[in-house]
């Protein structure tokens, strides 16, 4: 009898591949476009909200008007106009994709001097056997941006600079994904006084932001345990064993992509120069953050901070011009795909626009809340918005287009307005910790190297946890 062994067949779905970011991205924009000559295109009338400043809808003006449908010419425009769609209260994506930009050829410059690979090595030989309480403090750090400001596209920085920092501490680039992700996004699901979020919602709804704060503050402190505790849990596994990384598959690639060519064996001279460039490196994301939270800052300013910061690095590194240049353009050529994400992403909600398609949506989900019991009524409007929420990924866009319509129901509902706009923001944090119609969302995975599908499949187990968390607390607010 024969020994050796006979090749299995392999099936022809072992050979399917799931499709990169700017391919789903694509078919949404295809599917929303071909929804628009569905579904009835129609309108509410609006009255502009002085305090917010913008256009919001007026409860029961609903009206079909004339479709527009897009075709095939309007789904090529879409990623294009995508880059040109603003919002009040968010930054044209053509703003974040040259912050975007920036920031890559200033982390590209920064890590040409050395300074972060030594800084690097540095932290981990001093946090040698306490790895992972990297995971919670930063994590912290992450929701209070995200309570406080509803930190986003100004996370993205911090993906390139964690990846190395937890893969040198022997975890994979899904577990600074996951600090980053999860901690700015579990803080702006539990927003306190967020005023891109909570303020503009409670405004919208007609009441104090301050009313309904408590309940708010602990699904923050509760998801925020919760979310930690699944991050860690991973990492250990991980950590003792890389096989159980869900990107182990990519393991050399992204230790040489992240890691570069240096011999663990060798260290690097942690030289007063290279002192002085990583405090000049930190500073610049101090600056950023305080801008934004005290100043008003927003993308031109801040990639204007990080310009600034590139060049007077390349100066006391004493490199060349032609080194200074070539360092900043190599590494915003490293983030090129992530900046065109941004656009592309944003084209979703222009196709939703113009096909004049989003206010029949919100008129479905008002006549879908009309006459429900308390109970049903908070836990359905909090599902309506989850839903909602992966068509206007923009939490101030959703906030003004849903609260003027969706709080005067919790009246007849006798249900608070406060809970309404809990349940919305709710909805809106845990959906943009996954949507693919967030350019933060696909921003972040790639910088991370971490492949879309992959991720929902790591963090699904999560969501459920976290649904039945929201729910729990807002059927508990019911009774207070």
């Amino acid at each position: 009898m024969s020994t050796h062994s006979v090749p299995q067949k392999k099936g022809w779905l072992s050979n399917l591949k799931f499709p990169s970011a700017y391919t789903i991205l694509f078919i949404l924009i295809a599917v929303v476009a071909a929804l628009s000559w569905v579904v009835p295109a129609g309108q509410y009338d609006r009255t502009l909200n002085e305090e917010l400043g913008q256009q919001v809808p007026i409860s029961g003006t609903y009206q079909q008007v004339e479709s527009n449908p897009q075709g095939i010419v309007d789904v090529l425009l879409a990623p294009i106009d995508g880059f040109y769609n603003h919002q009040t209260y968010e930054a044209a994506a053509i703003d974040v994709s040259l912050f975007i930009l920036i920031i890559g050829g200033f982390l590209g410059l920064v890590t040409k001097t050395g300074a972060i690979d030594a800084g690097i090595e540095r932290v981990t030989k001093r946090l040698e056997g306490r790895e992972e309480w990297m995971i919670p403090i930063l994590m912290g750090l992450f929701a209070a941006g995200g309570t406080i400001y509803g930190m986003a596209e100004e996370s993205l920085p911090f993906y390139t600079l964690l990846v190395p920092v937890m893969m040198a501490a022997r975890f994979d680039p899904v577990v600074a994904a996951a600090t980053v992700l999860l901690g700015a996004g579990i803080g702006t699901l539990g927003s306190t006084i967020n005023p891109f979020a909570t303020v503009i919602a409670a405004n919208a709804a007609g009441i104090p932001f301050t009313d309904g704060i408590l309940l708010r503050l602990a699904i923050l402190v509760i998801g925020w345990f919760i979310c930690v505790a699944y991050v860690m849990r991973y990492a250990r596994k991980v950590r003792a064993d890389q096989s159980h990384s869900i990107v182990y598959d990519q393991y050399e690639s992204n230790k040489k992509h992240f890691l570069g060519e240096h011999d663990d064996n060798q260290s690097l001279d942690f030289t007063a120069t290279r002192k002085v460039i990583l405090t000049i490196f930190a500073g610049a994301f101090a600056v950023m953050i305080y801008g934004v939270s005290s100043l008003g800052w927003w993308m031109a300013e801040i990639s204007a901070v990080f310009l600034g910061a590139a060049i007077i690095i390349g100066l006391i590194a004493r490199m060349s011009e032609e080194e200074i240049t070539t360092s900043f353009i190599d590494g915003a050529r490293d983030l090129l795909g992530v900046a065109l994400i941004i656009g592309i992403a944003r084209g979703i909600v222009v196709i939703m626009d113009k096909g004049m398609i989003t206010d029949t949506i919100l008129n479905s989900a008002e006549s879908l809340v009309s006459g429900l019991s308390s109970f049903v009524f908070i836990n359905v409007m909090y599902w309506l918005e989850v839903l909602l929420s992966f068509l206007v990924p923009s939490s101030s866009g959703l906030a003004v287009l849903t609260m003027p319509i969706m709080a005067p129901l919790a009246d007849f509902a006798n249900v608070g307005r406060e809970l309404v706009v809990t349940a919305y923001q709710s909805a809106s944090g845990i959906v943009n910790l996954v949507t693919p119609t967030s350019g933060v969302v696909m921003g972040g995975l790639a910088i991370a190297r971490v492949p879309y599908a992959k991720w929902i499949k790591w963090v699904a187990p999560l969501l459920g946890i976290l649904t039945i968390m929201i729910m729990a607390m807002l059927s508990l607010g019911v009774m207070l």
